[in-house]
Parts: structure tokens; sequence; C-alpha cells
């Protein structure tokens, strides 16, 4: 799953949030060296990615890119899922997705020495540009695969996946709505197991 997904599954904690949010970039033991609700969102983290890359449904989805994206397939899925999570928001949420994000935009203010240099350099872009609310339209997922290609130096061709999106809409669109059933309720049980690990913790 992409950025918009793992915030919204961390539930409403805002620091599990933010350590699920910057966990791409911590490795291994590194999560130890956190506070312990920023522990939990990281490892929260790898347990969405697990789930993820395991299901048949994701499976399913990547296969149909899989023939010209190879090993990027999956990323692709992971931007275009968020594309659903965002278009589709009222199902998921009763606060309006531009209120959600500001919210989200306003914590990483506030908590912005608890960052990764990584993700400190990154979210004055992402701010700037609204990275979270351009995914509820297929213009600003055209944008997002056009850089993640740049990033490649246009070997992965990702920008020609918007095409996949709307060609296949109907399709992932489905697949993404029951693929994301599983998933809310696996985050759900994650999440407390998480909470009664940490506690015996202290």
């Amino acid at each position: 799953m992409n950025y918009l997904a793992h915030i919204y599954l961390s539930g409403d904690d805002t620091l599990v949030t933010l350590g699920n949010f910057m966990a791409d970039g911590i490795k291994g033991k590194q999560y130890k060296e956190f506070l312990p609700q920023l522990q939990k969102g990281i490892l929260l983290h790898r347990g969405i990615d697990t789930f993820t890359d395991s299901h048949p449904i994701v499976k399913q989805s990547t296969k149909r890119l899989h023939s010209k994206y190879s090993h990027y397939s999956g990323v692709i899925v992971d931007i275009l899922y968020d594309h659903f999570l965002a278009k589709n928001w009222r199902i998921y949420s009763d606060e309006p997705l531009a209120a959600y994000i500001e919210k989200f935009y306003d914590s990483l203010d506030e908590n912005y020495e608890l960052l990764t240099p990584g993700i400190q350099r990154m979210i004055p872009h992402m701010i700037a540009d609204n990275w979270l609310l351009s995914y509820s339209e297929i213009s600003g997922i055209g944008t997002v695969l056009y850089n993640m290609n740049r990033r490649t130096r246009n070997i992965s061709g990702m920008d020609r996946a918007v095409e996949d999106l709307q060609l296949h809409y109907h399709d992932f669109e489905n697949e993404f709505t029951r693929f994301f059933e599983e998933l809310r309720h696996f985050c759900q049980l994650k999440r407390e197991e998480l909470d009664l690990k940490f506690s015996i913790k202290k």
C-alpha cells in the first residue's frame, strides 16, 4: 500500500501514524531506536506490507501489469490502490478527505524533530503539491507515476501505467474494494496485538 493507505490504517494515534508513514526508511532493528508509539507504527507498516504482498487479490492486480512493468508492477498497484481509497474516501471515513489530510500535514509539522531525515526532506514537496489529495484524481496518479518513472531514470515505464488504470479501471477498483476490507480487519487485529505487546514490555 502507498502513503494514504498506511496513514489511514494506523488508527487514531498520531505517533503510530507517523511511525507507519516513515517506516520504509527504517531497516531491520533500527526501529528499536524510536519511541514506543513510533515503533508500533513501524511494525504495523511491516505487517501491512507482508499481508499485502502475499494476498491473492493483490497478486491478481499485479499479474495484469507484470508483462509490461515486471517487478515494478507491485509499486504501481500500491499507487493505484491509494487512488481508489481517496476516490471512495466517504465509504471509509466520516471526515472529509481534505480535512483529514490537512490534519496529517499539521502533525508532520508539530512532530518534525521525530521524523527521519529523508522524510524531513520530502514533506515540503508533499505538502506544497498536496500529494495525498491529488491521489483522488486520475491526473494526480498520472503525475505520481510520471515522477516515479523519472526516479528509475525512465527505465520502469511507470508513467504509462495510467493508461492501464483507465483500461482496467473497474477491475482494479473491484480488487481494491475486496482486498481493503480484509486489510482493514487485519490492521485492527495487528494494532491490538501491538498494543498488548508493548503494554507487556512496560
